[in-house]
């Protein structure tokens, strides 16, 4: 191994800490976790969703990721095509591959990526998320969304979904470890 560090420098200097890579992993199945758990108490609802609803539903998920982004130096989002918030269109070719190869491949869960980010070269994890029946509540069809959806994202494209269909995903960015 030493031998091919010297022979390739840059492997010396573009690495990604293998536990940080684990870490990753388990953070965002936690996130997932998290996210679903929130969810799953809406759940046999029979009244509407509120901007109170969305506060203990959605942004504790938003806020978790802003957590793990600077705790542990990575870059965490969710990234989707047909997105809501437009903070959460895809930030790059990447990001838009990923998305694809998750639409064409159901069974796919996850994957890695290398790659530049703001001048940053780093290893990406990509994490698929899966609509459940509670996502419907806000994500089910356009005219059933909730007035506050209506009223919040005038630009809204995150409707018209069924249970099972690609919702998006999570991204968690770990820069690479500088050789000493």
């Amino acid at each position: 191994m030493v031998l091919l560090l010297i022979a390739n420098p840059s492997l010396a200097n573009a690495q990604t800490d293998p536990t940080q890579l684990a870490k990753a992993v388990q953070e965002i199945e936690n996130l997932d976790a998290m996210r679903s758990g929130l969810a799953s108490t809406l759940e046999g609802s029979t009244t509407e969703p509120t901007i109170e609803t969305f506060k203990e539903v959605c942004k504790p998920v938003g806020m978790r990721a802003m957590q793990l982004s600077k705790e542990n130096g990575w870059q965490v989002k969710q990234i989707a095509t047909k997105y809501r918030n437009p903070a959460h269109a895809p930030d790059n070719l990447h990001a838009v591959m990923a998305l694809a190869k998750f639409k064409n491949d159901p069974e796919l869960m996850g994957f890695w990526d290398s790659e530049t980010i703001d001048g940053q070269q780093g290893t990406r994890y990509y994490r698929r998320i899966n609509v459940e029946s509670s996502c419907l509540a806000c994500h089910g069809g356009k005219n059933a969304r909730p007035q506050f959806v209506k009223d919040k994202y005038p630009q809204d494209l995150a409707f018209d979904f069924n249970v099972g269909d690609l919702r998006g995903m999570y991204s968690a960015f770990i820069p690479y470890l500088e050789a000493e």
